[in-house]
């Protein structure tokens, strides 16, 4: 009886680690925990997030005052849902200093366990077939998910050519899955 005792024991032992690893790794709780973020539109220089290879147009003046330009919209996309439920838009906006931002407005998605946003080469494709594309070209992980709701800024490298990354995926780097994406059209 005492041998059985130890291998109850050690089989529950067992069970309770693959539970909390599982717990761990999955985070089931992330699905239940919103995180609201509300930045405002930058209206001075962005921070570059790291230099890329090809250049964008340097500051933009405006023609009758020699002054800069207010933000101008030069790309936008809504947001299609895929393994969760994503609703949104997302611009690319670029600044009186001629630097570039990837702005989400009224997003809405799940929280997840390792949420990135990624630049794709990628086409957005809707349903099951979109879920699992945005890793098989060329991509750009621009940062950790601020918040799975609310309005956010994510400042593109300087030099970056945007446009070779025509669409926005909000990837599950966990589980190599996108939650949703939008393609981004010239505006």
């Amino acid at each position: 009886m005492e041998r059985r005792g130890r291998k109850l024991w050690g089989a529950a032992v067992v069970a309770s680690v693959v539970v909390v690893a599982g717990l761990v790794w999955f985070k089931p709780w992330a699905l239940w925990v919103d995180e609201t973020v509300h930045d405002a539109l930058p209206t001075g220089p962005a921070v570059s997030a790291a230099p890329a290879a090809s250049s964008t147009s340097g500051p933009v003046a405006s023609p009758s005052s020699g002054t800069p330009a207010a933000p101008t919209v030069v790309a936008r996309g809504t947001f299609i849902s895929h393994e969760h439920a994503t609703t949104g838009t997302v611009k690319v906006v670029r600044l009186a200093d001629g630097s570039h931002v990837l702005r989400f407005e009224g997003l809405d998605t799940s929280n997840g366990p390792d949420l990135r946003v990624w630049l794709s080469d990628a086409p957005v494709r809707a349903g099951i077939e979109g879920w699992r594309v945005f890793d098989d070209g060329r991509h750009l992980n621009l940062s950790r998910l601020k918040g799975n709701r609310g309005d956010q800024n994510y400042p593109l490298p300087a030099g970056l050519d945007w446009a070779a990354y025509p669409s926005v995926s909000i990837w599950c780097d966990r589980f190599d899955v996108s939650f949703g994406a939008a393609a981004l059209a010239p505006a």
